[in-house]
């Protein structure tokens, strides 16, 4: 960028190189704001006859060029951009969606000099109108060779960011107790309205059971014929592993178990299984408390019906301590 003093008359499209004052301290114009005819109407009011403003140089891109640009290939989805002042561009929910971020490749693009992204955490529910997303440029502009590496980084391994939309969701839930499944529906039944409320959603399809392999595939069998995003087995026991009442439940009606613990607190005794692609959660314990656990950091990616991993389940760690 080049500084110089020009003439308030012939300063239309220019960009302010610093902050205008009034006399009284009052800002009347902020740093890297492009003047319009009417800024130069106020300017001459205000007894201005020269400014200093800054010019592109050759193999420059402006900031609001420039975050536009990565704005547009850094995500996919249901989001708009919007462009806000001083080099920003914004991504927008326009729907409710589940927010998936590729972490690593983030804090690549992150480490470059020209621009930077913040973005809502991973697996993170956003309701329409929320801002999940921000790029922010170096002030006034960039170097086009910079911008076309970070656009070349993000177009070969993107994208950094998917809003994934949560539509028409719905949930199974399968209340279960050694010694009657109704002791567990009405132990459990107001915390489980209240979890899925915070996503919107209500409980769908509904059964209780006691808590014996044959009950349990039963029921299960029938909720999944309902097609629902995800099955949720509220039981009033712990379970020590795949091989107890639940696990062996969820081999019967043919499910594959995805991931057995996780490194999250409280829920580290998750059981995660997938019948094709419904996947089924038993949280034990998760349901006493409305407080924050397991099932509410992996509630909105599966409404928004993406197959999470046990990958990704070993990777929530990372955060894993819930207040």
């Amino acid at each position: 960028m080049r500084a110089q003093t020009v003439d308030v008359k012939s300063s239309t499209g220019r960009i302010l190189c610093c902050t205008v004052f009034r006399p009284g301290g009052k800002k009347l114009l902020a740093k890297g704001h492009v003047i319009s005819d009417e800024d130069i109407r106020i300017l001459e009011l205000e007894g201005m006859e020269s400014i200093w403003v800054t010019e592109l140089e050759e193999g420059e891109v402006g900031e609001d060029d420039a975050v536009c640009a990565v704005a547009s290939e850094m995500g996919c989805g249901s989001f708009e951009i919007r462009l806000a002042a001083g080099g920003r561009a914004n991504l927008v929910a326009t729907e409710n969606c589940c927010v998936l971020v590729d972490d690593e490749l983030l804090k690549q693009i992150n480490c470059t000099a020209s621009v930077v992204i913040a973005t809502s955490l991973n697996f993170s529910y956003a309701v329409a109108g929320q801002r999940i997303a921000t790029v922010k440029s170096a002030p006034f502009a960039v170097a086009k060779e910079q911008l076309e590496a970070v656009i070349g980084i993000i177009k070969e391994r993107g994208p950094i960011l998917q809003a994934r939309p949560v539509r028409t969701p719905s949930v199974g839930v399968l209340y279960s107790d050694p010694v009657s499944g109704e002791r567990a529906r009405q132990l459990f039944e107001n915390i489980m309205r209240q979890r899925l409320e915070r996503f919107g959603v209500n409980a769908s399809f509904v059964l209780v059971c006691n808590e014996d392999e044959t009950s349990a595939a039963r029921c299960l069998q029938h909720l999944l014929r309902s097609k629902p995003c995800v099955v949720l087995v509220a039981s009033t026991t712990a379970p020590a592993g795949p091989e107890d009442v639940v696990g062996q439940a969820l081999l019967k009606v043919g499910a594959q178990v995805e991931r057995f613990l996780a490194p999250v607190e409280p829920g580290n005794l998750m059981l995660m299984a997938y019948k094709e692609e419904i996947a089924i959660v038993s949280a034990p314990g998760c349901f006493r408390s409305a407080k924050p656990n397991v099932v509410d950091l992996v509630l909105p990616p599966l409404l928004a019906r993406y197959h999470v991993t046990g990958w990704e389940i070993a990777s929530l760690g990372h955060g894993g301590l819930l207040a």
